[in-house]
């Protein structure tokens, strides 16, 4: 590309790409991607972006395009790679100044050096870094900031290097520039504290941000102890320098944010170097301990930095490479150091300092949180609980910190905490704030260490003598209290709590859920309120009717959608754990939910927590729930249709929701059978819902298979043909199973309509599967073909015979030969009671192949009958325990569940099954006398010969008296 030429035409072609219009902006964009490879392009491009005269669209994209070009054509071997002579041009151009003035530009160059540098430095462009430090030398503040920013983004990139001679090119250049960029950041952060003291803002924010700068490329390698343990000065000034910065001042907010840039870094390097971090511990336990724990905080400190220093603190008390192992000599040395570190640290006053402050200070509702809760609970309540990690929000590290020192130090904080209940007994004084407060944050801390306390605190006694005295408090101010209270025995309740006191304690819930406000409060543990609700199912029933439907008047008053969830969520605890017993009592919450959905079309996690929701009730109702699908059904449709954007948060609670009500169907309906519609996307989709799908399919078997087949067989034979071609042997043995269900539902019907699989199944038996579980369902699904429709049986070895080119009696001699190698491979008594029966259904026969067989054939049946018959102690006589005679409903106890409309129709279906209708020693005696009758006692006497005598003496035992 002619550079003169070129100049003007590249320009005009990138103004033209900055264009809103398509018309213009495509044509451009097609040139300047033709141009990509021309050599002479970047040149051109890197000369507009160093034109400071020209527009700064158009110089932002010719930067853009030059970044590209790095990626795709700087390396030798990359197709149309640039010449060395063109890159050498290039590398000069780019660090001929730096006086970029606009601030995006110069971030995106500084970008695109380090991307060259990754490939080039430092062998084919060694003068990059003394230019960096030369230009940082400089007086001139632009120059010097802009030259920072690349020596950040250049550093930055070469550490991030992986390769074992890369690594050690970057330590020899990081060792040989580290004192310089030191004393740079030392010199920086001196001015910004000599500014900020001179109350001059501007100067200080331009040498904070040259200070940031410095400090990122000095924590790009984190292998410089010393620099670390120059931060915790650094960062003693600038905490002392947030007495002298107003709160709202700009100046404030860099300051902050570098602090926790700094504290960042020593949490990297603790947690990425545990082991080098060691001879850190003290001076971080120290620092940490002395900001948070003592007066040297008050004032200088703010959340993110508390944060910051209480996760310093919790890595290390919690880290197990700091912990030496139970045998102290298998302790690696580094372990047993930093453990001697701790233990000298934290003595029994810190201790002491550390869960006194920690339950005084941190634990305390602040004022304007509490007024934040009387102008809007349920909003507090959500925001208390919100997205954030234990590791961003102070209250919840707060607990974490807590939980954790509580744990590997509780011999010394046992006593400190119980000195502290000890001090808040009997009721509070409802005009003392502070009191009150403190005795919520006590609690809370009794709660949280509910485990640890468990040796320590009577709780039964407490309850009785104390807890249940504050929850009957009515006064408004002390709700603080009956709201912590009832969280506090949700804590011990499966720690410490008899079962005998539950009806006291779900009196006094009664009472309190008068108070929706304490209600959505304690909501924000949904998990914890349904154990206070439900323990024993006997003692909550008298309750039930009540409890339910102050439940439901609670999710009809409260409206924000997290409350709402959470409702939810209790509600689906109750019916789950009642069962069909909250039947009288779901009439309200059947007609609102309705309404609901529609109302949370915008919100698909709640949506979510309504199909749990209905997931419960369909299995609480069990056939009534026939009277939710004008509902329930649209529900499911739209839940597991793929087409439809919500499919992403509500399928996989959907597929359950499908499952279940067919399983508590009674009938099969037209609506009900149509939404399988949905199931051919699902299938092609194979995605971790694939087994609930298979449930699914053999759900609709049970219901009604005749029905189902007719509609979908075709459709789903050619998915699971798909899915055999790539699939793994779990997801195999769940196709096959149903086919196997199919089979068993309806044997003419199933072996019809699933007829292009089973070629795959037979061959698998010739071919001798080799994976035991698929074998066993192979095998299955022939002994049903064989034992159920022979006639099906007999065409399909006339066409594998065809398609293998061997003889029908050759090929039935092999799968009769594997059928009795592979029998081990079943393991189900039911499977292998088919396998006998179907394989001894081939008799009586006058088949040579057979015949030659029989041997294999009476030791499957012998082993079989080892499986499924019992001795009857009385008369001696054996009985096949498989058989059953008539369906009885089972008694249940109150903790069972009750059996589904499918459980029902499955127990049904075994009174018609052969392996549950069938006697085996019944049909084994009948099919011996007929294969004797045909041949006659002679040749039936030579074919017993054949038949190990040990094998003959076992089944006579087997067939005495018939």
């Amino acid at each position: 590309m002619d550079m003169d030429g070129a100049s003007s035409v590249v320009l005009q072609a990138l103004t033209q790409a900055t264009s809103q219009d398509t018309a213009v902006l495509k044509p451009a964009e097609e040139q300047l991607r033709q141009w990509e490879t021309q050599p002479g392009f970047y040149s051109v491009l890197l000369n507009i972006f160093n034109n400071h005269m020209l527009d700064v669209n158009v110089r932002w994209l010719a930067v853009l395009y030059f970044k590209n070009g790095i990626d795709r054509y700087w390396r030798r071997v990359a197709p149309h790679a640039l010449s060395e002579e063109e890159k050498t041009s290039l590398r000069a151009g780019l660090i001929t100044n730096f006086n970029e003035p606009v601030n995006q530009i110069a971030t995106q160059i500084a970008v695109l050096i380090a991307k060259v540098a990754r490939l080039d430095c430092p062998r084919q462009w060694p003068e990059l870094i003394p230019i960096l430090l030369e230009s940082v030398k400089g007086q001139d503040g632009l120059q010097q900031h802009r030259a920072l920013l690349t020596f950040y983004h250049v550093t930055k990139t070469l550490a991030s290097k992986r390769l074992a001679q890369d690594r050690r090119l970057f330590q020899d250049l990081a060792s040989g520039i580290y004192s310089f960029a030191c004393s740079l950041w030392s010199h920086h952060t001196d001015c910004f504290l000599q500014q900020i003291y001179a109350r001059d803002e501007a100067g200080a924010l331009s040498s904070l941000e040259r200070t940031l700068l410095n400090y990122l490329t000095l924590s790009s390698s984190l292998s410089f102890q010393g620099f670390l343990n120059a931060v915790f000065e650094r960062l003693k000034q600038f905490l002392e320098c947030c007495r002298q910065v107003g709160p709202d001042s700009t100046c404030r907010e860099k300051l902050e944010k570098i602090i926790i840039l700094y504290t960042k870094v020593l949490l990297d390097f603790l947690e990425y170097h545990p082991c080098a971090f060691i001879p850190l511990i003290q001076r971080s336990l120290e620092f940490a301990v002395s900001y948070l724990f003592t007066p040297a905080g008050e004032g200088v400190t703010f959340e993110r930095f508390i944060v910051q220093c209480m996760n310093l603190i919790k890595i290390i008390v919690k880290n197990d490479a700091y912990k030496p192992s139970k045998n102290l000599d298998d302790s690696k040395p580094e372990s047993l150091e930093a453990h001697k570190i701790k233990t000298a640290f934290f003595t029994h006053p810190t201790l002491t300092e550390i869960g006194r402050r920690l339950v005084s200070h941190y634990f305390l509702l602040t004022e304007e949180e509490l007024a934040m809760w009387e102008e809007d609970p349920e909003s507090f309540a959500v925001e208390e609980t919100g997205g954030d990690s234990w590791k961003y929000s102070l209250r919840p590290c707060t607990e974490v910190l807590f939980l954790d020192i509580f744990h590997n130090y509780n011999q010394t904080l046992i006593p400190v905490l119980l000195d502290m209940v000890q001090n808040l007994q009997g009721p509070t004084n409802v005009e003392d704030s502070v009191q009150l407060r403190m005795k919520d944050a006590v609690y809370n801390a009794v709660g949280l260490a509910a485990y640890e306390l468990f040796d320590n605190v009577d709780f039964d006694q407490w309850f009785k003598n104390q807890l249940l005295g504050e929850l009957q408090v009515g006064h408004h101010r002390y709700k603080l209290i009956r709201r912590r209270v009832i969280w506090l025995i949700g804590q011990w309740i499966s720690v410490k709590f008899k079962s005998d006191l539950r009806p006291l304690l779900y009196e006094v819930i009664l009472s309190l859920m008068q108070d929706p406000d304490l209600v959505v409060r304690q909501l924000k543990t949904p998990s914890c309120f349904c154990k206070l609700l439900i323990f024993r199912t006997e003692q909550f029933l008298p309750y039930l009717e009540s409890i339910f439907g102050l439940l439901f008047q609670l999710l009809q008053q409260v409206t924000e959608c997290d409350t709402k969830m959470q409702v939810l969520h209790v509600i689906s605890c109750v019916i789950e754990r009642v069962n069909i017993q909250i039947r009288p009592y779901v009439g309200c919450l059947v007609q609102y939910l309705p309404l609901l959905w529609k109302q949370s079309e915008e919100h698909n996690m709640l949506r979510c927590a309504i199909l749990t929701t209905l997931i419960h009730l369909v299995q609480g109702l069990g056939a009534e729930s026939k009277n939710l699908y004008p509902f329930l059904l649209p529900v499911i449709q739209l839940s597991t249709d793929v087409s439809q954007p919500p499919h992403v948060y509500l399928l996989e609670d959907g597929l359950e929701l499908w499952l279940v009500t067919l399983e508590n169907s009674p009938a099969i309906t037209p609506e009900l059978l149509r939404i399988f519609q949905n199931m051919s996307a699902l299938l092609e989709l194979s995605s971790e819902n694939l087994r609930t799908c298979f449930q699914i399919v053999n759900a609709y078997l049970y219901l009604s298979a005749t029905d189902f087949l007719q509609n979908y067989a075709e459709s789903l034979c050619r998915a699971f043909c798909n899915l055999l071609k790539d699939i793994t042997n779990e997801g195999q043995v769940q196709v096959l199973k149903v086919v196997e269900i199919a089979l068993k539902v309806s044997p003419i019907l199933g072996a019809h309509m699933f007829q292009p699989l089973l070629p795959h199944v037979f061959r698998g038996i010739v071919d001798g599967e080799r994976y035991p579980v698929v074998m066993s369902t192979y095998l299955g699904i022939m002994g049903r073909i064989l034992l159920q429709n022979s006639s099906f049986f007999s065409s399909l070895l006339t066409q594998m015979a065809s398609e293998c080119s061997q003889k029908m009696d050759q090929l039935l001699g092999s799968v009769i030969e594997m059928w009795v190698d592979r029998m081990d491979n079943i393991t189900q008594p039911e499977r292998r009671k088919l396998s006998s029966l179907a394989l001894l259904s081939l008799l009586p026969s006058d088949n040579s192949v057979i015949q030659d067989k029989f041997c294999g054939i009476i030791n499957i049946s012998v082993e079989a009958l080892h499986d499924v018959m019992t001795e009857d102690s009385e008369t001696g006589t054996f009985k096949d325990c498989m058989l059953m005679s008539h369906f009885e409903e089972p008694k249940l106890s109150d903790d069972e569940e009750p059996p589904t409309e499918q459980d029902k129709r499955k127990k049904l279906l075994a009174l018609e099954d052969p392996v549950h209708s069938v006697s085996l020693q019944q049909f084994v005696y009948e099919k011996l006398k007929a294969q004797q009758a045909m041949m006659g006692d002679q040749g039936f006497g030579v074919l017993m010969e054949t038949v190990d005598t040990e094998l003959v003496r076992q089944l006579q035992e087997f067939l005495q008296g018939l």
